[in-house]
């Protein structure tokens, strides 16, 4: 099955860009991650916030307190799509690196993401 790509844009072609499933899902995890509650109108509590994260000080205990946001956000927008088996959150330099390992509930493939903010 073929996916709308996210973010939208145009291919090579001339048409609205496509994906496959597994590319699918991680989209939609990037979406989770980097939508602040409140952007979107008919899903105010959408998302994680991970993008506002950019002006906090960076330490071990945002970090940590992050993982928890993250998979809590995750499991609750994406229960239906991915089984969260571990969400892992450094503090590198300036910047926060956001590692998710899930497996997908339709195939039972596990997967390794990495999204940095």
């Amino acid at each position: 099955m073929k996916y709308q790509d996210y973010p939208f844009h145009i291919d090579g072609r001339g048409r609205i860009a496509d994906t496959d499933d597994n590319e699918h899902v991680r989209d939609l995890i990037f979406q989770v991650l980097f939508t602040h509650p409140g952007e979107r109108v008919n899903r105010p509590d959408f998302g994680c916030g991970l993008k506002q994260l950019i002006f906090m000080p960076n330490s071990d205990a945002l970090a940590i307190s992050t993982q928890t946001i993250v998979h809590g956000a995750l499991q609750r927008w994406l229960e239906r799509v991915i089984k969260v088996e571990s969400v892992t959150v450094e503090a590198v330099d300036s910047q926060l690196k956001v590692t998710v390992v899930y497996m997908r509930l339709t195939t039972g493939v596990r997967f390794r993401e990495e999204f940095i903010n």
